[in-house]
């Protein structure tokens, strides 16, 4: 269990633990989207295949994955669909649901955009951490450290500039 208790549905642990026992094989991807296709929405997979992707070095797809991610659990915990628009007092209804999903959210949101930054997709990944950093006041998940280093180096690129 990471952040979630979905029970597992069967004939999908295997093919995670066949994945994981071929990993990085092509056939380990295989087994990865054939447990997608089985389970689109378990929270379980998607993790797995977001692994897969982010440690290959495959960032746009595990942005995808991470969006699918975001998306479903959006849902679960009745939070608006678009990152943009949350605030502070969903976030405090999410956690009466559920404060497991809620904090597998936010820290796939922290991924997505440190994903969005490594891309270089800068004005994104550094949006998704200020918001971030406001619904996580006391920055519990560390997305200030992350947003902190970009404006030092967004500042020191400056600074070279001139």
């Amino acid at each position: 269990a990471l952040y979630f208790d979905d029970p597992v549905p069967p004939g999908i642990e295997p093919l995670l633990h066949d994945a994981a026992a071929c990993y990085g094989e092509e056939k380990a991807e295989a087994k990865l989207l054939r447990a997608y296709f089985l389970a689109p929405e378990q929270l379980v997979v998607l993790v797995a295949l977001y692994r897969y992707y982010f440690y290959q070095h495959r960032l746009e797809d595990a942005l995808v994955v991470a969006g699918r991610a975001m998306s479903i659990v959006a849902r679960r915990l009745e939070l608006p669909q678009n990152w943009e628009h949350l605030h502070p007092e969903q976030i405090g209804h999410a956690v009466l649901r559920s404060m497991g999903l809620l904090r597998f959210y936010l820290m796939v949101m922290k991924a997505t955009g440190y994903i969005h930054l490594r891309m270089g997709n800068s004005a994104v990944g550094q949006a998704m951490l200020e918001k971030l950093v406001e619904l996580d006041s006391h920055d519990r998940l560390g997305a200030k450290v992350l947003l902190d280093v970009l404006v030092a180096a967004v500042a020191a690129k400056i600074e070279e500039a001139a």
